[in-house]
């Protein structure tokens, strides 16, 4: 559904992407992270047929961005982090707009408009202009526009930027559903908590490179090592006690008065010798549980390497921004197919 082979981009002398590879599934939810001016924008805006690539090429559902660019983008919902929506419209009056742009019959757009604002609770609200919507409504609102179509692919970026903690659970709870109908996903975000509730894989971009890509556990498992287990005891056993006898089956990471946590090479075959071994003394067992490794303590390992990319070269300095480069020949034109 989304793929990129040795994407790039320049600006003048700035390499803003170098050679990114992504191969996206139907249903698949993928998490783009990576700091302020590491690519990520700049690769949605190539995948999504409106920045001319420098280097490679990308397909969206086999149709080449550049190439078949005017069908790419009938294919794909963008929502961008600064949506622009236009103040003065009513909500109705401005996703009838943009359907009507994207070739919907006028019946189709108005059962489209009310399905995705009821779902979104802003029906109550589509008579209003949306100069008076709060942040988090305008947020939702350009979500609402970048489904109006019902596209097979989504490009979010930053989706819950802004937004209250219910409205953001919402936008949530929509992505879950709607990467359940097939549609493939690719979101930005420095939600690191949203990332790892929503992704099925997650691809951490610095320096205009991927410098690292699989799933949650993967990455874990590459950069922190085997997991951590929790031993807990039953007061007054000292963990202490269990540390000593289990000291030739285990690497201990640290323990207290009632708990033990500990590394094994082989947790399948080794945690229930743990448990017999433990029963045979009379030691009582409370919990024995994996300890979560979190997306945070990943994505910081991987991104805090002294400002080098994997290629041991120096991260050069961000660009331009898009009202600077507003003139960029390279922008493509949004009435051609080139």
């Amino acid at each position: 559904m989304i793929e990129a082979f040795q994407l790039s981009k320049q600006f003048g002398t700035f390499q803003a992407v170098r050679g990114i590879d992504l191969n996206i599934q139907p249903g698949e939810l993928l998490a783009l992270l990576g700091p302020n001016g590491a690519g990520k924008t700049t690769t949605v805006r190539m995948l999504g047929a409106i920045l001319k690539p420098s280097g490679g090429h990308a397909r969206i559902c086999g149709h080449d961005v550049v190439a078949e660019a005017q069908t790419v983008r009938a294919k794909v919902g963008l929502l961008t982090e600064y949506p622009g929506l236009y103040g003065r419209m009513a909500a109705l009056e401005y996703l009838d707009f943009f359907g009507s742009l994207l070739g919907l019959t006028a019946s189709t757009r108005r059962a489209r408009a009310e399905l995705l604002l009821r779902q979104f609770g802003l029906w109550d609200a589509r008579a209003r202009k949306l100069d008076s919507y709060s942040k988090g409504m305008k947020q939702k609102i350009a979500l609402v526009r970048a489904l109006i179509h019902d596209p097979p692919v989504l490009f979010l970026d930053e989706p819950t930027t802004a937004m209250d903690p219910q409205s953001a659970r919402t936008v949530r709870d929509a992505i879950g559903e709607l990467r359940a109908a097939d549609r493939s996903i690719l979101l930005t975000t420095h939600n690191l908590s949203e990332a790892e509730v929503l992704a099925d894989r997650i691809a951490i971009i610095r320096g205009g490179q991927i410098i690292a890509q699989g799933t949650i556990a993967e990455l874990t498992r590459q950069l922190l090592g085997s997991p951590i287990y929790e031993l807990r005891l039953a007061a007054p056993f000292p963990a202490q006690a269990a540390a000593a006898l289990l000291a030739d089956l285990v690497t201990v990471e640290s323990q207290d008065a009632g708990a033990l946590r500990y590394r094994c090479p082989a947790p399948q075959q080794i945690n229930p010798q743990i448990f017999a071994r433990l029963a045979s003394t009379g030691l009582p067992v409370v919990t024995l549980a994996e300890v979560p490794q979190r997306l945070e303590e990943v994505y910081l390992r991987i991104v805090s390497e002294e400002g080098l990319d994997v290629r041991g070269q120096g991260i050069a300095e961000p660009p331009k921004s898009i009202g600077e480069r507003q003139h960029d020949p390279q922008l493509m034109p949004l009435n051609a197919d080139h």
